[in-house]
């Protein structure tokens, strides 16, 4: 059944994405904080869903330590279900991503048209001037900038490995850190076609004040909390 399920949700999403991509297209003229709306809707109705097909639903806590305006988010990056589950609650938000994702078609280009920050992971030192400089400008305009830290998915137990981009960004801009700790791979993990029902349980951290620590110190202190908090996540699912 749980293969079953896994399939209906693929066939409901290649049947929709080409028609959510287009209006995104559609809409590009209209200001970001406007059309971001609607990708907050479209990850809405993909999360509902995934609960009636897939049976694989989610509850979130520490809401409270959202603050009242824009700031950098670090999130684990265990599954595609945090990218959608993000959109619910920050809004207008840009990522920082790997450049080659833009190539994926219709994922692709709805990302080119969020004001995406799409990096050459390569190209260093340039590749950390250009998230500093231009993830400044998103914030300043008013926007989320949504960082995963180890730049990549990785699978529930793997060593952390957390790159320094998105603290400097933090120590750069002095804007402060949203730290959140999910266990989304243990139902959707990466490379794994069937999703197994259950309950994610996402957790939103205190802010991490940028203004009083060294871009080591806001790394570390991020990956603390993240690590020690899904732990305690995983002690209290099994």
């Amino acid at each position: 059944m749980g293969y079953i399920r896994s399939t209906l949700y693929l066939m409901f999403m290649w049947l929709t994405i080409p028609i959510a991509t287009s209006i995104f297209l559609i809409a590009y003229p209209v200001p970001y904080k406007y059309r971001s709306k609607l990708i907050s809707s479209w990850s809405r109705v993909t999360l509902h869903v995934l609960s009636f097909i897939c049976g694989l639903k989610f509850e979130i806590t520490g809401q409270e330590n959202i603050p009242d305006k824009p700031c950098i988010i670090f999130c684990k990056h265990q599954s595609t279900w945090e990218t959608m589950a993000l959109q619910l609650l920050f809004t207008p938000q840009v990522w920082i991503l790997k450049r080659e994702l833009l190539w994926v078609p219709f994922f692709g280009w709805t990302l080119a048209s969020m004001k995406s920050i799409a990096i050459d992971r390569s190209s260093g030192k340039k590749a950390l001037k250009q998230v500093v400089e231009q993830g400044t400008q998103r914030l300043n305009e008013g926007n989320w900038v949504v960082v995963f830290p180890e730049g990549t998915r990785t699978r529930p137990g793997d060593k952390p490995n957390y790159k320094i981009g998105g603290a400097m960004l933090a120590n750069k801009s002095k804007y402060d850190v949203l730290p959140i700790a999910h266990n989304a791979g243990e139902f959707w993990p990466k490379g794994q076609y069937v999703k197994k029902a259950g309950t994610i349980r996402m957790v939103i951290g205190p802010v991490i004040k940028s203004s009083e620590l060294s871009t080591k110190e806001i790394s570390h202190a991020a990956e603390g909390w993240i690590e020690s908090t899904l732990k305690e996540v995983y002690e209290k699912t099994y």
